[in-house]
This record gives C-alpha cells, sequence and structure tokens, in this order.
C-alpha cells in the first residue's frame, strides 16, 4: 500500500543546494517537505533529492512557506541526517570563498564539510571537561613591540590583527598557545592553521600545556575517516574551544570564534589544489573579516601577502627591536664576507663546500654541537645533465627531467612518469656521459660522511622526517621543511645550493629562498654562544642581504614594492585560465570581462605543467592570464563564474581551469 505524503503544516517548502558538479547547476532547488520529514528538515541538515532521475547529496538552505517555481515541485527524498553540519557562518564563509575564487559553493562545500561517518554521528559524546585555562605569563610576547597590548586585546575580545614575525630562536608554539589561552579565557573560540603534521603536532603540544586536553582539537588529514568526524562533531557541538589543523581546517565550525591563526603563510601547502583552489591564508582573513574576530599571521619570514596586509593598516606589525633581534639571531655569513679572502679560497665562488662553510661546521663539531645542512633537493642526484655538452638529460617518453635515486643505481628514473632509462645518451651530441646539475640530500650525506670521517650523518626529508637530534656533535642534513630540532639549538648551520633556490623562474623564489633560510637559521644558537649560518650565495644579493641582517619586513616590502611595478599580486589580482587553445579562448570570449581587465598571454605550459581535469594527456595546454586593479576582482571572478556557468550549460565545450591568483605564475 503507497503511502499518501502530505505536506508540514509549516513552511513546506525547502530550499536546497545540490552537490553537483557543472558550475551552471550552482544554485539553489525547491523541494517539499513532508509532515514526517519536517522536525528533522532544518537549516544545515544532509539531505537526499532527485534531480533528473538521479538521487543525489543535498544541503537544506532554508525552510520557507512559498516558492518562486512555476511548476509542480518534487518531493524531499531523504533527510539524511538531523545534525546541522553546515552552520550559518560556515555557509556564508563558501559563498565568499566561490566569489572570492571564481568557483562553485558545492566545491567549497566539499572542503568545508567532511563526509558523514554514520556510526560516529549516532555515538553519544562524551561530557567535557570544565574549562580550566592556565594563567598566562605575558613575558614571551613582552619582547615584541605591542605584544602585551596584543594579549591584552584578546582578553577584552576585540578585533586585534596582527602580522607577528616570530624571533629566531622563538618557541613559536608556546607563544601561539599562549594567545588561543587568552581567547578561550574570554570566552571566544581559536582556530589555527598550520602547513603540516607537524606544526599541528607542535601546536597541540603546547597548547594542552595552557587548555584542557578536552577542549584543545586537532584536525587533519592524516587522521582516519571516523576520528576525523568525531573530532570535527566536537567542534560543530561546541565541545572544542580551540581547533588546530592543516588548510582544510580553515572551515571548521568553531562556536563564537575570537581569534584565526595561520602559522608560516608562505608554505605551499597552504593553498588547497582542489578546485576552486582557494589559499587558507586568505580564507582565514575573509573568516576574520566576517566575524570581526582578532587574527594573527606569523612566521620567521615574511610574505608579500601579509605585508600587505600591514600596509593597508588591515593588520598592524607585531615586532621585536632591533637590539633584540641581533642579539637573538645567529652570525649569517655569504660568500664575500665570510673573512676569507678569495686568493685564500679560490673555489669559493664554485665549489660546493666552501671553506666557510667548512670551517663553520668544524667549528661547532669541535665545540660539541650539531650541525644542520639545509640541501633543497631530496634523494641522491635529482638532475643529469651531458657530461660533453651540459644539456639536461631528458625521457624520451615525456621529456621529463631524469634522476639518479640511488648511487648504484642501475638505471636512470624519469621524475614525472616513473619510467626508467638504462641507456643514457644524448640526443644533442651522442655522449653517453653524464653529470649531476642539482645534489640531492642523500649524495651530500655521503660527500659530508667523507669529509668528517667518524662523525654521525642523520639525514631527515621526504617520508623519512626526523623529528628532534641531541645536542652531540653531529651532521644534520635536511631538506627544507624537514629539519629537526636541536636541544639547545645547533652550533651551526650551512645552506647549500642557494642558486637552486634564488634561480627558479618563478615569481616567489627570493621570498621562498628566504624564508627557507630562515626557518633553517632560526635553530642555530645566537650570535653570543657562537652561532653562525654560513649560506653559499653571494653577500652582494639582496635576498641573501636580508638573511645576514635578519630584516624579513624588509625584504617583503622590497617584494611587495617590486610586484607593484610589474602589476604582480598581491598588488594585484590576477586569474589564470588554463586549458587547451580553444577552451581558454572560449571561456574568456563569453565572459563580459570589465573594460579595466588586462589579458595577457597566451602562453604555453610544460609538459610537466598540472593539466586541467579532463584535458587529454597529449593535448597542449595554454594559459592565459588577465590582470584588473586590487578593487576589481570581484568584478573579474563574478565575470569568469558567469562565463563558466554558460559553457557547462553547452555541454560540447572543452574544460579549463580558473585559478585566482595562483602561487606560482610562471
Amino acid at each position: 500500500m503507497t503511502t499518501i505524503r502530505q505536506p508540514a503544516e509549516h513552511e513546506p517548502i525547502a530550499r536546497v543546494l545540490p552537490m553537483l558538479s557543472v558550475p551552471h547547476l550552482d544554485r539553489e532547488f525547491d523541494y517539499l517537505v513532508s509532515a514526517q520529514q519536517s522536525d528533522d528538515a532544518q537549516p544545515g541538515v544532509r539531505a537526499k533529492v532527485r534531480f533528473h532521475g538521479r538521487l543525489v547529496d543535498a544541503f537544506i538552505l532554508e525552510r520557507r512557506s512559498d516558492t518562486d517555481h512555476v511548476g509542480k515541485l518534487g518531493w524531499l527524498d531523504k533527510v539524511v541526517s538531523a545534525e546541522p553540519v553546515l552552520t550559518a557562518d560556515v555557509r556564508r564563509l563558501v559563498d565568499a570563498v566561490a566569489a572570492r575564487y571564481a568557483g562553485t559553493r558545492p566545491d567549497v562545500l566539499r572542503l568545508a564539510v567532511p563526509p558523514r561517518h554514520a556510526t560516529v554521528e549516532k555515538q553519544t559524546p562524551p561530557e567535557p571537561e570544565p574549562l580550566d585555562v592556565a594563567a598566562v605569563d605575558p613575558g614571551g610576547w613582552a619582547r615584541y613591540g605591542r605584544g602585551e597590548q596584543f594579549l591584552t586585546a584578546l582578553g577584552e575580545g576585540r578585533a586585534a590583527r596582527a602580522v607577528w614575525q616570530a624571533l629566531p630562536g622563538e618557541r613559536w608554539a608556546d607563544r601561539l598557545a599562549e594567545a588561543a589561552a587568552v581567547t578561550v579565557n574570554a570566552g571566544h573560540g581559536v582556530l589555527a592553521i598550520m602547513p603540516d603534521q607537524r606544526d599541528v603536532d607542535a601546536l597541540h603540544a603546547a597548547a594542552v600545556s595552557q587548555v584542557c586536553e578536552s577542549r584543545v582539537v586537532a584536525l587533519s588529514a592524516g587522521l582516519g575517516p571516523a576520528q576525523r568526524y568525531r573530532r570535527w562533531l566536537a567542534v560543530l557541538r561546541g565541545h572544542a574551544r580551540l581547533v588546530i589543523g592543516t588548510r582544510s581546517a580553515v572551515f571548521a565550525p568553531v562556536a563564537d570564534l575570537g581569534l584565526v591563526v595561520v602559522w608560516d603563510d608562505g608554505d605551499d601547502n597552504l593553498a588547497e589544489p582542489r578546485a576552486p583552489y582557494p589559499h587558507a591564508r586568505e580564507v582565514a582573513m575573509l573568516r576574520a573579516h566576517q566575524l570581526r574576530c582578532a587574527a594573527v599571521i606569523g612566521g620567521y619570514a615574511r610574505t608579500a601577502e601579509g605585508q600587505a596586509l600591514v600596509r593597508t593598516r588591515w593588520a598592524h606589525d607585531l615586532v621585536a627591536t632591533r637590539p633584540v633581534v641581533r642579539a637573538a639571531a645567529p652570525r649569517v655569513i655569504g660568500l664575500e664576507d665570510s673573512g676569507y679572502a678569495q686568493e685564500r679560497d679560490p673555489a669559493a665562488r664554485t665549489a660546493r663546500l666552501p671553506s666557510m662553510a667548512l670551517q663553520a661546521a668544524r667549528t661547532a663539531l669541535q665545540a660539541e654541537r650539531p650541525v644542520l645542512i639545509q640541501v633543497p633537493r631530496r634523494g641522491y642526484i635529482p638532475a643529469l645533465a651531458c657530461g660533453r655538452c651540459r644539456t639536461i638529460t631528458r625521457c624520451r617518453h615525456c621529456t621529463g627531467p631524469l634522476s639518479l635515486p640511488e648511487r648504484d643505481s642501475a638505471a636512470a628514473e624519469c621524475r614525472w612518469c616513473g619510467r626508467a632509462e638504462p641507456a643514457l645518451r644524448c640526443a644533442r651530441c651522442g655522449s653517453d656521459a653524464v653529470r649531476a646539475v642539482v645534489v640531492g640530500a642523500r649524495r651530500t650525506a655521503e660527500e659530508l660522511g667523507r669529509a668528517f670521517p667518524g662523525t654521525t650523518v642523520i639525514t631527515s626529508g621526504g617520508d623519512a622526517v626526523v623529528a628532534a637530534v641531541g645536542d652531540g656533535p653531529a651532521l644534520v642534513v635536511a631538506t627544507p621543511g624537514a629539519e629537526p630540532a636541536a636541544d639547545g639549538g645547533y652550533g651551526a648551520a650551512l645552506l647549500l645550493d642557494g642558486w637552486a633556490l634564488l634561480g627558479r623562474q618563478d615569481l616567489r623564489a627570493a621570498e621562498d629562498a628566504l624564508r627557507r633560510w630562515m626557518a633553517a637559521a632560526a635553530l642555530v644558537r645566537p650570535r653570543s654562544d657562537g652561532g653562525v649560518v654560513a649560506v653559499v650565495a653571494e653577500s652582494a644579493i639582496p635576498t641573501v642581504q636580508a638573511l645576514i641582517r635578519w630584516d624579513p619586513v624588509g625584504h617583503a616590502d622590497t617584494e611587495l614594492d617590486g610586484r607593484g611595478e610589474v602589476g604582480l599580486p598581491p598588488a594585484v589580482h590576477m586569474a589564470a585560465v588554463d586549458g587547451t587553445a580553444a577552451a581558454v579562448t572560449a571561456l574568456l570570449d563569453t565572459a563580459q570581462l570589465p573594460e579595466f581587465a588586462e589579458p595577457l598571454g597566451p602562453v604555453e605550459l610544460p609538459p610537466g605543467a598540472r593539466r586541467p581535469p579532463g584535458v587529454a594527456a597529449d593535448a597542449p595546454v595554454s594559459r592565459m592570464l588577465v590582470r584588473v586593479p586590487r578593487d576589481g576582482g570581484l568584478s573579474l571572478t563574478a565575470a569568469l563564474r558567469r562565463a563558466t556557468a554558460v559553457l557547462s550549460a553547452r555541454h560540447d565545450q572543452e574544460p579549463s581551469r580558473v585559478q585566482i591568483d595562483p602561487l606560482h605564475i610562471g
């Protein structure tokens, strides 16, 4: 017997957003709610609806008494769960992110709301412990100008925004935990976004010493589906007051948010690789703006985007005075200010380990202290060239660069497609001799083991990251971001292959090099305790000078000025449209771009570049850039969203990808 459904007595219309992947269907649809579903079918819950004969996931956005739909309405098929997982604040943020990045709301919602785990959702959560926050000693923040005033503002619930320059040797996790504790003690929630799991673990360990552990939640991709959803529900239900996580946690539904924290915002891990490709820093600042809450962006270095926030007075500087910086920083030497005359060290400009670097390492080892060696590339020999004509060796199948994964490797391997190349022969001159273009961390460890016989050599990088090392003599070879902490600090740090970082054809090469160098140098003992950092690069280079002076703010200010002169983000907004030449042309022809928009290009992307979804592997991919002034960003994204929807509705157009303010333009 078929049950006859009756509409709900009050507000029988549910306005829902189906989770559809096509841009032209990014809009709300009205469905009838039955009387049996009415109690559960509340705004924010998950539902199932029939759409063109298919059962699709959806979110209920609101309940209504009327509809503007002409015709017969379908019935809401099912309320998946009565848990309102899409809060009003997160929904507003999703709308803003979709508008900011020319994306669709379903794509943003997939990032914002994790998949449901029914078993976890049905479990009765334990009652959280009473909120217990330790008294905060402001002494750590007192070393920074207006640091104590910043903590006071957090305690009073004011919307204090700062870009914080952490001192070398600073226990940054302790400082952020103190700021979080002050905010939680004032009755507000805290959201802290970290680049990777190591930073999440470090801040979590510091936070539980300030706030009771049951009120602190760590969210990251490494958690299993059940555990991640359990923790996310604790945030949604208001049990957790301090949330620490990687980039996707920026959407976590923290109740009564009072402080948003982003650490090391220059790290590429904070840029989402899935559409619509938002950056966690920008999402966090959007959230702070919408909720009028406090925000802090911290790091040893500073990005041009962070400096732009200070320059526009959206945030203020939180930096130490120069005498305090000089007292905390190690001595930094480059190739020309190391005290070695060129005639005494004729290989200083060409050797991978010049005398000044070797001397710094020997001095630290003699003092029974560990030495950190930062190498930009992991592996053994990640790049090869012809030994006769110096032409880069490339894969015959995809033209990707070839590398040697191990010392005794029988064949080279392609870094793009992974194919082995047992017989190397130069396509230009026919020679079978090869030479190393770039030396990786494992080869470096091998060389240092020969240079310092009897000394322990530790490698950290890739899948084998070492968390910490002792204070005894050791050579620690690490790739950027994998440097272990040393008890008491390193005696010296050698920053090798500076040309590999500074010579990249990338908008952010100098900024990224300084960030990586400063992260390593910050682990070294101060100058007064004999700490030395030797950077193998010319001292006259502005980025090297910024490291020597320990002046990340000045470097960021110069970077921002330079970006403004050539019209690059963050001085302007820029959209990158990738796809086949026909797809790019169709999108830009359809988009009614604002009159102040400036198209640049197109250019063909190299074979190893990420391809838009749906583009054939052998099809050439073009990129067109569209540049607008800072105040024209939303006009540009709105035009691109409309054009994407129009082409999506035609069904016969080739796919393209739109990225707003991409990290890597070149």
